[in-house]
């Protein structure tokens, strides 16, 4: 009788069955569902944020849209400022090309026509006025106006007798400068300009510069030249 019971007992053992977490690819809810359920869940939050992208994406393109009509308008203008400057009218190429930089402060325009009014300055014998114009321009120039900047801020401060800050900004500029030729030519300025301040070795410098890693450039000869006058002949 007890081998009986204990042989029936035995065979009622069950066996435990596989669970959901068991499976090895258990089936997840998708993600487009998981997502909707979400936003009823937050209806209010999401009526929200729905707003708020499209009130941003009509902001963006309106100020697009803005920005490409002011930049369209001032090259007009700037077209015209560029016709009185050809035919020597500079006092009106002056008053128009101020009127554009101060009207369309951000285009490349207003870039361009605060270049061609310092020039204008610089023409009418006036570089204090060139100066206002470009300095505190220069720095944050945009990367294709920022060596011509430089530039004319340098040409402005030679005008002046200011020859150690026309150095400096002619130094500036040719490492903003993108050609080589502009800038050895702008090193050259700066080379011409530290003699005249009285700083040799500056001077000695930045003619070593050309010759040494822009030596392919029409300024080389010139730089060569200087370097042979300021050592006395030992640098050759």
């Amino acid at each position: 009788m007890a081998s009986s019971t204990a042989t029936r007992s035995t065979g009622s053992v069950k066996t435990p069955q596989a669970t959901a977490t068991d499976r090895p690819f258990a089936s997840k809810e998708p993600l487009s569902d998981r997502f909707n359920a979400w936003i009823v869940a937050h209806r209010t939050l999401s009526t929200w944020i729905a707003a708020i992208i499209i009130i941003a994406a009509g902001l963006f393109l309106w100020t697009q849209s803005t920005k490409r009509r002011s930049e369209e308008i001032a090259s007009r203008e700037l077209q015209g400022a560029r016709l009185a400057f050809e035919s020597q009218n500079l006092p009106l190429a002056a008053s128009e090309l101020a009127r554009i930089v101060e009207n369309y402060s951000g285009t490349n325009a207003a870039q361009e026509g605060r270049l061609l009014l310092a020039n204008v300055r610089l023409l009418q014998g006036q570089p204090p006025q060139a100066i206002d114009v470009l300095r505190d321009y220069a720095p944050g120039a945009g990367k294709a106006y920022r060596a011509q900047a430089y530039g004319l801020l340098g040409a402005a401060y030679e005008n002046l007798g200011r020859f150690k800050d026309a150095g400096e900004a002619y130094e500036t500029g040719s490492s903003a400068a993108r050609l080589d030729f502009l800038k050895a030519q702008m090193l050259s300025d700066a080379g011409r300009a530290w003699v005249a301040a009285g700083d040799t070795a500056k001077a000695i410098g930045a003619y070593q510069h050309i010759v040494k890693d822009l030596p392919k450039e029409g300024a080389v000869t010139e730089a060569k030249v200087r370097l042979a006058e300021l050592t006395k002949g030992a640098a050759s």
